[in-house]
């Protein structure tokens, strides 16, 4: 399945101010933008950049100070570093640095390709695992206290935690947890041939397509050319269409 921009262009999205004002942000090679005003956001939380990430800008959330514990916190879909700044202060006072980043696809983040067609390899989730780190080696971290995902970010929370257990010793996952690795498949060398060449059952794609009303999932939905363009322009408006 392709990447729809409508992953693109929600990825400026976020809650409250931060929708209304930010809109659709340009994010092609050589953009430069802005960090947040400091009125959008609580006291203690500081909007930045951070350069040469893995090939990106990464717009950074932060909170605390560099010689405390690290957390790093991932947000989801479609949600942004903004979405975490109502707990960043809290955990700063308790003692840890706080480092949020729009992830790679969101927000200020820029350096990735907003294109519809373009190669989708920069999002693989291992990818985005070296995102993560160099944001947390940029900041001088060696290892965090931990790190928590949200929705998109638990996913993304765990493989760091797999990847790089030494800087991610402790992984907080949130609504949505990771399976885990993928089993490999195991003493089938007798095995006889199978006509569907291995491939699995029936998935909740081909269920919900065999309903009397067919419907499509929302998340096949968001990969096709138009849901960006709808989302964009749905009737009641986007932020009332975010709210749900």
């Amino acid at each position: 399945m392709k990447l729809s921009s409508a992953g693109v262009a929600l990825a400026s999205l976020g809650s409250g101010l931060a929708v209304r004002e930010a809109g659709a942000q340009p994010t092609g090679p050589g953009v430069r933008l802005d960090p947040y005003p400091s009125s959008w956001l609580p006291d203690g939380v500081r909007s930045r950049f951070v350069e040469n990430v893995n090939g990106l800008r990464v717009h950074v959330l932060e909170a605390g100070n560099r010689d405390q514990p690290g957390l790093l916190l991932l947000h989801g879909f479609p949600e942004l570093a903004y979405s975490w700044r109502n707990v960043m202060v809290p955990l700063a006072e308790a003692g840890y640095h706080v480092m949020v980043p729009d992830v790679r696809g969101y927000g200020r983040t820029t350096g990735w390709s907003p294109d519809y067609d373009t190669d989708l390899a920069p999002f693989r989730t291992l990818n985005k695992v070296r995102d993560a780190l160099g944001v947390v080696l940029a900041f001088g971290h060696r290892s965090l206290a931990a790190v928590i995902g949200h929705d998109a970010g638990s996913p993304l929370a765990a493989w760091c935690g797999i990847a790089r257990p030494d800087v991610f010793p402790a992984v907080v996952m949130m609504s949505a947890p990771t399976g885990g690795t993928p089993s490999l498949p195991f003493d089938t060398a007798d095995d006889p041939p199978r006509e569907d060449g291995g491939a699995r059952g029936s998935s909740i794609y081909d269920d919900l397509a065999a309903l009397p009303q067919p419907r499509k999932h929302y998340q096949r939905y968001y990969t096709t050319r138009g849901a960006n363009d709808n989302m964009w322009r749905a009737p009641q408006g986007v932020h009332a269409f975010m709210r749900g």
